[in-house]
């Protein structure tokens, strides 16, 4: 059970946490300051020492190197009673198997350091080995420039033992860069350290420097996971060493380690910058959902249209000028790098309403092969009578043209020039004469179903509402879903584009054949708050952010998840799920 540590905010595998001493400690930080090492076993036999809340006792170890035989690893193993006081346990990647303490290290972190599949692989076995609420660190391993990084992949602490070390041999580190003091003319910092003429700065105040670098680094990279933008940080960061890149394409090609632990929403914005965005966990996934959740309910033809630098879409100006050439005549989608294809419904959701992209007006060959995939994933799972693309030659026209290659489909363009210029809006309005509009009782209703879909599942929408004459009150995007007796089932947020359900439409999503996201408690009565310890069950498909059921001997709720949910079940510190409605039994 772990005592002294708790993940309070997670984005994706990085995490803040706290290290409850008696000064706590908020990670992912440097440790050096409380650590105290019992010694390792090899010398001496070590008794566990009597330690205290004041620090973080590494309880007596034998370390064994990368690559050891897994029987003279179980001969040298160590085993520990439980103490009452903090602990860590050093283990090896290849083995890292729980000693009950509250934070674990790696003794193997310079071996795979460096290396971008050896450090995947160290990590993620570490962290699936490992219960989910205790702290992992790399020791003799962080530089100021590896260290997002490190946190990234889901890191919680480090010491400045290799900083020191190059410093001693008069390598000056920041966050970008590393340089021998030899090769550096004055010095581009302004830590303490640095406050004195170059021709005075020696090695002694290059350790200092490196260790002040580290520090500032670190909280650099605790603000990035508060507002849930680490990754935007890293996929520049990384990009001043070659090994760095290797290693985020690693973590990309392992999306169940990164997809079960990042949030389903947020209100942060996601920044577009380099073609590594592509591989992002919340890109991937909404084009998932996009091609094998959504369903088109409209019977009227299709019209892509390019996307807007402002969000939502609907709120632009050029949006405005389609919608007036449209007037409810045609299923407006807008394609976009590197969301792929977004449908109105869908608007609000994240990150099709937070992202940031560069616009350069010309694609790349990998922005074009992704949003082609999504484009054509999306044609074979919805059906329309005819397609209006009004979009300018380059890059939409050629992704068109790809997606449909293949296909029976035949493509009306409808953009000579510029896509707002009078002349293509009069050929927009003329290509959809003749069609028949659909009405704001349509629009609202589909788009209720169409998050519920996305939200919940393929069929969703039906299965929570299709049996029932719903109804939609306020103005979008704040609609609320009422059933035939005026009973409110959910709101719609306009924040992330998602539904929040009331007791009442809890009730209906248990008893419909939408997937329910359920986390089966104790027989108690949640208020504000669900902790792990409390959880008996929770289904393993729920993510952070996710709608979820609460339900107990005791009480039936409705919430948002703040964990997994095999973290809630691995847990035994930590918020598993927030309350927002809740009824006794």
């Amino acid at each position: 059970m772990t005592d002294y540590f708790e993940v309070l905010d997670r984005d994706g595998a990085a995490r803040i946490g706290e290290l409850r001493l008696t000064e706590p400690v908020t990670t992912p930080a440097r440790l050096d300051d409380v650590l105290v090492d019992s010694g390792s076993l090899w010398a001496a036999d070590h008794e566990i020492p009597e330690g205290d809340e004041d620090s973080l006792t590494i309880l007596p170890h034998r370390s064994l190197p990368a690559g050891t035989r897994e029987e003279v690893r179980e001969a040298f193993g160590t085993e520990h009673a439980d103490a009452e006081f903090p602990t860590a346990a050093v283990v090896a990647s290849e083995d890292p198997t729980p000693q009950g303490t509250d934070a674990y290290i790696l003794s193997d972190a310079s071996g795979f350091v460096g290396h971008g599949e050896g450090f995947k692989n160290a990590i993620i076995g570490a962290k699936d080995a490992l219960p989910a609420d205790t702290a992992l660190i790399l020791s003799g391993a962080a530089t100021p420039r590896n260290v997002a990084l490190l946190a990234y992949a889901g890191v919680d602490g480090v010491d400045a033992r290799l900083a020191r070390v190059k410093g001693s041999q008069g390598k000056y580190l920041i966050g970008d860069d590393a340089a021998f003091l030899d090769d550096l003319d004055e010095l581009p910092c302004s830590c303490p350290a640095c406050q004195q003429p170059r021709n005075e700065f020696d090695r002694e105040d290059c350790i200092d420097h490196n260790v002040a670098a580290l520090d500032a680094e670190l909280r650099r990279v605790r603000e990035r996971i508060r507002a849930g933008r680490l990754r935007d940080y890293i996929e520049g960061q990384a990009r001043h060493d070659n090994w760095l890149t290797a290693a985020l394409r690693e973590f990309d090609s392992q999306y169940q380690y990164l997809e079960t632990r990042t949030p389903v929403m947020r209100t942060s914005e996601l920044s577009a910058a380099t073609g590594d965005t592509i591989r992002r966990v919340e890109i991937q996934r909404y084009a998932e959902r996009v091609t094998t959740r959504y369903r088109n309910r409209f019977d009227n033809p299709l019209v892509l249209v390019p996307c807007s630098a402002r969000k939502p879409y609907s709120d632009s100006q050029s949006h405005g000028q389609f919608h007036d050439a449209i007037g409810y005549r045609g299923h407006t989608v807008s394609m976009t790098s590197p969301i792929g294809v977004v449908p109105p419904e869908l608007e609000l959701t994240y990150p099709a309403q937070h992202y940031d992209s560069v616009v350069t007006g010309r694609w790349s060959e990998e922005e074009k092969r992704f949003v082609v995939s999504v484009l054509e994933g999306y044609l074979d799972r919805n059906d329309y009578p005819r397609i209006v693309a009004h979009v300018p030659d380059g890059g939409y026209r050629d992704i068109v043209d790809r997606a449909v290659a293949e296909r029976d489909i035949t493509v009306e363009y409808t953009v000579d020039g510029h896509p707002t210029d009078t002349d293509s809006l009069a050929d927009l309005a003329g290509a959809l004469e003749g069609e028949l509009k659909f009405s704001k009782r349509e629009r609202q209703h589909n788009t209720v179903k169409a998050i519920a879909d996305y939200q919940f599942g393929p069929a969703a929408g039906d299965a929570l509402f299709g049996d029932i004459e719903i109804q939609t009150t306020g103005r979008y995007p704040k609609l609320q879903v009422r059933d035939s007796d005026g009973d409110q089932l959910a709101t719609m947020v306009p924040q992330y584009g998602l539904l929040a359900m009331t007791l009442a439409g809890g009730d209906r999503w248990v008893a419909s054949d939408a997937s329910t996201k359920t986390v089966d408690i104790e027989g108690f009565v949640p208020h504000g708050s669900v902790l792990a310890p409390g959880v008996v069950d929770a289904s393993e498909e729920i993510r952070p952010g996710d709608e979820v059921v609460i339900e107990g001997s005791a009480a039936f709720a409705v919430g948002r998840a703040e964990m997994s949910g095999p973290e809630m079940v691995d847990s035994t510190r930590g918020v598993a799920a927030t309350v927002r409605h809740v009824r006794d039994k």
